[in-house]
């Protein structure tokens, strides 16, 4: 089956657009894997900002409270910026789903570090009682352990949550890689080809018989150009009249333009002048020919590279649609109806005359030949025909006749 050169971009647009989105996902990755260290960074000094407390001088008790207050005070500017930095941390909020968790261990850490701090600052207060030092002491002691065990307990857990969504970045950089892979070679295959397509139409030396074109633009646009030249070629396969098909020209056209029509509807139908037969001239001969001169052109501004169009008879033109739907073909044959009953003609003696077309639109099944949908093109258009002028059947029509 040939592929659609507007599907293939529009394809290749959405996937260009999956790339950038990879991309951007992928910096704000390594953003939030940056905030992790931080996290890390922020603890650890945590940890060493809470061994220096503890190593104060206390020979200079009023330099060891300046001090002591300033870095208690950083304490808690610390577990602040913890907060803020779960804020950018999107993988764990989306995966982790470990907000709450998370919030409750910085909770319970600013309250082990008002416990600390106040232990601190009792034991640099100055006593001259051992005893109350001694215990100062081991309070502080205590509470220096709580302290390190908690941030140890969040570092471990920082540690995890990394573990975890390395694992799931990994697994996503997999999938992502084999996809991007297939896609990659999919469109350099397709490009390729398409480039192929278009140095095939710009060779005129190549054979259609010795190339399979790959795309369905192409291929339309090389069966119009081989029906141009086949047509100039053989002028029996050309309505001397008109310069559209003849009956023999349009068998030959559609037998080349049938494989162009993959997964689209084919409709046939058949078109007569109103009031225009031949054994009834109303015109002479030159205002005739004028008349089925503009209709065919008329027809031919819808025709599409898949179509075809023919002059089958003195006043009846055959059209063959390809379209990607019912409803289109119909439309699109009610269209070329409006059209050319919009067309005005001067005749001498007679002024302004209206031309107007009656039809038969039949869908055509695959296992219906072409002979026979014209047949039943035909039938509908005389039953059209019975009922006024200026309108087109379809099969539903008909079977509306015969209840």
């Amino acid at each position: 089956m040939k592929q659609s050169i507007k599907k293939i971009f529009q394809n290749l647009s959405t996937y260009l657009f999956f790339v950038l989105f990879i991309a951007f996902t992928g910096l704000l990755l390594s953003f939030e894997q940056g905030l992790s260290y931080d996290k890390v960074d922020n603890l650890n000094n945590q940890k060493k900002l809470i061994s220096t407390l503890t190593k104060l001088d206390k020979s200079d008790l009023e330099l060891a409270l300046i001090q002591f207050n300033g870095k208690s005070t950083q304490l808690h500017q610390e577990i602040d910026k913890l907060r803020l930095l779960y804020k950018y941390a999107y993988l764990e909020k989306l995966f982790l789903g470990n907000e709450k968790e998370y919030f409750s261990d910085l909770a319970k850490l600013s309250k082990l570090t008002d416990a600390f701090n106040l232990a601190a600052k009792e034991y640099y207060v100055e006593t001259d009682d051992k005893i109350i030092e001694e215990q100062a002491r081991e309070k502080l002691s205590k509470a220096l352990y709580a302290v390190n065990k908690q941030i140890d307990s969040i570092l471990l857990k920082t540690l995890t949550y990394n573990e975890a969504k390395f694992t799931f970045v990994k697994n996503a950089i997999i999938i992502i890689f084999i996809l991007t892979l297939l896609a990659t070679i999919y469109y350099r295959k397709a490009l390729t080809a398409i480039y192929k397509d278009i140095e095939f139409l710009y060779q005129a030396e190549k054979n259609r018989k010795t190339y399979n074109i790959y795309s369905q633009e192409v291929d339309a646009i090389s069966l119009r150009m081989n029906r141009k030249n086949f047509s100039s070629d053989n002028p029996e396969m050309l309505d001397h009249i008109t310069g559209i098909n003849n009956y023999k020209g349009l068998l030959h056209s559609y037998s080349l333009k049938k494989s162009a029509k993959d997964n689209n509807y084919t409709s046939v139908t058949v078109l007569e002048i109103d009031n225009f037969s031949k054994s009834k001239r109303t015109y002479p001969e030159d205002v005739t020919q004028a008349i089925l001169k503009k209709v065919a052109y008329t027809i031919s501004l819808h025709e599409q590279p898949v179509d075809v169009i023919a002059r089958t008879d003195y006043n009846q033109f055959t059209i063959i649609f390809s379209r990607s739907s019912k409803e289109q073909s119909f439309k699109d044959i009610e269209l070329v109806r409006e059209s050319i009953a919009e067309l005005k003609f001067n005749i001498p003696h007679s002024g302004n005359i209206q031309i107007t077309v009656s039809g038969g639109f039949v869908i055509k099944p695959n296992h219906t030949s072409l002979e026979e949908a014209i047949k039943q093109a035909k039938e509908i258009l005389r039953y059209a025909q019975s009922t006024g002028s200026n309108k087109i059947f379809q099969t539903r029509d008909l079977h509306q006749r015969d209840m």
